[in-house]
């Protein structure tokens, strides 16, 4: 049964990660990533795999879980910028 503090962690998980559904969706969409700073997405997406890391070694389900979905989705606009620029 999770915890007070699992629940806490995948509440703010989610909140995070569905934050960039709208930027995915805008990118996929407009096909143009022109306002998109290459450098803040790789070092976004840096961060977040040493996060997903980090919760891999703390056996953390709530940050494993919403930082490979936010890697997925921040590495996605990081692939769309490289070739939609």
């Amino acid at each position: 049964m999770p915890t007070f503090h699992d629940i806490v962690g995948y509440a703010a998980g989610f909140l995070a990660t569905a934050a960039f559904v709208p930027q995915v969706a805008k990118t996929f969409k407009e096909r143009s990533a022109r306002d998109i700073s290459l450098g803040m997405y790789v070092l976004f997406c840096a961060g977040v795999g040493l996060w997903l890391v980090y919760g891999l070694l703390i056996a953390s389900w709530p940050v494993i879980i919403s930082n490979f979905v936010t890697l997925v989705l921040s590495g996605a606009v990081l692939v769309m910028k490289l070739r939609h620029g």
